[in-house]
């Protein structure tokens, strides 16, 4: 596991991430990065996922989503150390390669793919279920069912989840800082729209609806935060902005940690809000519970229609967000080797990987049009689990073997934190069922397979000299 180890000070001097990282542009200042992270986090989670959280924990549903942010803080702390300390564009896939070796590396990369990739598509089919109530609204017409939903769902093809992946591409070629200025618009929107629909359901709020509290006890709990889990994933595409974010040894660790603290009040407060304007019953595995809940307490679906168009724009954002993230990863593994030269092409005229964002969405426009939202949900939560185990304990590997290295943020209450922060990701995987832990299994395999047989012989680490675990690789920057 530890073979072809990638000094830190390797992995900045290759990307240039201390100048201008790969031909990319420094355009993203703390507040854009805040709203970039709050963009990727806020979205389908919430918006539709909410219901399913409560299906599975009823009104405890507040202490799954709180259960769920500790699982993320304690890995938030790892992230911003390692964010402050490695900036650059492959996020937890070179904190692994740093850490743990390279095919650690790779199976921590294709876990990205999984997070990353197939969580834009989940996103995607959540998107349309919102446009659809939105243009109800509107209208008073509905998107034909044969668009509106793949073949598991009684439908041909989602045409609308199709239509935002490319969208989100288009406007990603164009460049950072037009995403960037996209992605803050709408995530300043979108949380004032989460903060009108608590000032609505908490004006006809009842105790009553609160209980029984936890009629599952612990058990439903720990499912309903493996289900509310899924509402954080996308905080960690905060570091893959690691070379077009200024001053990036300060910005990257202090907007993760505010987007963790911001996210989790707004989740719990969007949760209580529901559940004690309708009860646990109500809101439990209902399509657009949100604007099922403005609707009923103001008797009226105008005010559903605005909490429909809030989750479009949110649920767009997310695409948004997260594809980014994923061109950059595979941008980074393509530079090492593990992935096909074409991901790190960078355009001269737009410094953005044009070819790669859009064989990204071509790929991932795929199971948006045709799989339904709960085939990819679990798998997606339980290999970002393990993307979190892995970046855990990166951070005590290097604290052991590169102790002299430039820390702008320090994990507090160390080693306790990364300690607790696996801990706590394993119980959440625990939670997600056999079912989800055999697809895991097999997807691990299969990316073991292609690194055995594709990305161990293309390594450009292989090809240089070897380099021992405390040693740097060659290049500027090694020791």
């Amino acid at each position: 596991m530890f073979s072809r180890i990638k000094s830190p000070r390797q992995l900045i001097a290759e990307s240039g991430a201390d100048l201008e990282g790969h031909h990319l542009k420094r355009t993203m200042g703390l507040f854009q990065l805040v709203c970039f992270g709050v963009g990727a986090i806020v979205g389908t989670g919430i918006f539709v996922g909410l219901s399913d959280s409560v299906a599975a924990a009823g009104p405890a549903v507040v202490v799954s989503f709180v259960l769920a942010a500790i699982t993320c803080v304690f890995t938030a702390f790892s992230f911003a150390e390692l964010g402050g300390a490695i900036p650059v564009s492959g996020s937890s896939y070179s904190f692994a390669y740093a850490g743990l070796g390279e095919r650690a590396a790779f199976l921590v990369g294709w876990c990205l793919l999984l997070e990353y990739g197939v969580s834009v598509s989940a996103v995607a089919v959540g998107w349309s279920q919102y446009l659809d109530e939105l243009l109800h609204s509107l209208t008073g017409l509905r998107i034909p069912d044969a668009l509106a939903a793949g073949p598991a769902e009684g439908g041909v093809i989602n045409l609308p989840a199709v239509l935002v992946v490319l969208m989100a591409a288009t406007l990603l070629v164009r460049g950072v800082r037009e995403s960037a200025r996209a992605t803050a618009a709408m995530s300043v929107l979108k949380i004032g729209i989460l903060i009108a629909f608590c000032a609505i359901g908490f004006s006809a709020f009842q105790a009553g609806h609160l209980s029984p509290f936890a009629t599952d006890g612990m058990g439903g709990i720990t499912a309903g935060a493996s289900v509310a889990f899924f509402s954080y994933i996308g905080f960690d595409a905060i570091t893959t902005a690691g070379e077009e974010v200024k001053d990036p040894r300060r910005n990257i660790p202090l907007a993760i940690l505010i987007c963790i603290g911001l996210v989790t009040v707004l989740y719990c407060a969007v949760a209580l809000a529901a559940i004690g304007a309708l009860g646990a019953d109500e809101v439990a595995d209902r399509p657009a519970a949100l604007s099922v809940v403005v609707d009923q307490v103001t008797g009226s679906t105008a005010g559903g229609g605005i909490i429909a168009f809030g989750a479009v724009v949110a649920i767009a954002s997310v695409v948004l967000a997260v594809m980014y993230g994923q061109t950059r990863i595979l941008m980074s593994m393509s530079r090492d080797g593990l992935m096909p030269r074409v991901f790190e092409r960078v355009s001269p005229k737009t410094s953005t990987p044009v070819a790669n964002t859009w064989i990204v969405a071509a790929v991932f426009a795929v199971p948006a049009a045709f799989a339904p939202l709960d085939v990819v949900v679990g798998l997606t939560t339980i290999g970002t689990l393990a993307i979190m185990v892995v970046v855990n304990l990166a951070v005590m590997v290097l604290r052991r073997r590169e102790p002299g290295l430039a820390r702008s943020f320090r994990v507090p209450l160390y080693p306790l934190s990364p300690v607790l922060g696996i801990g706590f990701c394993l119980y959440l995987i625990w939670g997600t069922g056999w079912h989800t832990w055999v697809q895991f299994a097999v997807f691990l395999v299969a990316g073991a397979a292609l690194y055995q047989f594709y990305g161990r012989h293309r390594s450009r680490l292989a090809a240089a000299e070897p380099v021992s675990p405390g040693a740097a690789g060659p290049g500027p920057g090694g020791a």
